[in-house]
């Protein structure tokens, strides 16, 4: 079946960087677009970032536009995030996920999930 790890999750203070991974496996990378979400607790999962299956195009939230930077290895069916400038409300849980589609940003369109990893920042 689909494995999708994270890894790269940590506590960081406020204004450092964490670069997360997720490594697919038994999955047909290329022909996914992948995303990061994330969930802090008592919220909702909600999209953080996705770069099409090509990686020629990406999409971010507001909220981390301009700090956050999703890039992808196809050879190695690996998708990183680039996180920079942390803030405190960045404390979450970081979760990738896979879809056919670009442009999706409802988690119930993703159709493959990680386990999730921690990042907590500190102020």
């Amino acid at each position: 079946q689909v494995q999708l790890v994270e890894s790269g999750g940590g506590l960081v203070q406020a204004g450092g960087s964490l670069r997360l991974s997720c490594a697919a496996s038994r999955l047909p990378f290329s022909l996914y677009t992948m995303g990061w979400f994330r969930q802090a607790p008592g919220k909702e999962r909600s999209f953080v970032a996705a770069i099409s299956r090509s990686d020629d195009s990406t999409s971010y939230a507001d909220s981390v536009k301009g700090r956050f930077t999703i890039s992808r290895d196809n050879a190695k069916n690996t998708v990183f995030l680039q996180m920079n400038s942390l803030k405190p409300e960045d404390t979450a849980i970081y979760y990738c996920a896979a879809t056919l589609f670009f442009g999706r940003r409802a988690a119930s369109e993703y159709l493959y999930w990680g386990q999730g990893t921690q990042v907590t920042v500190s102020s």
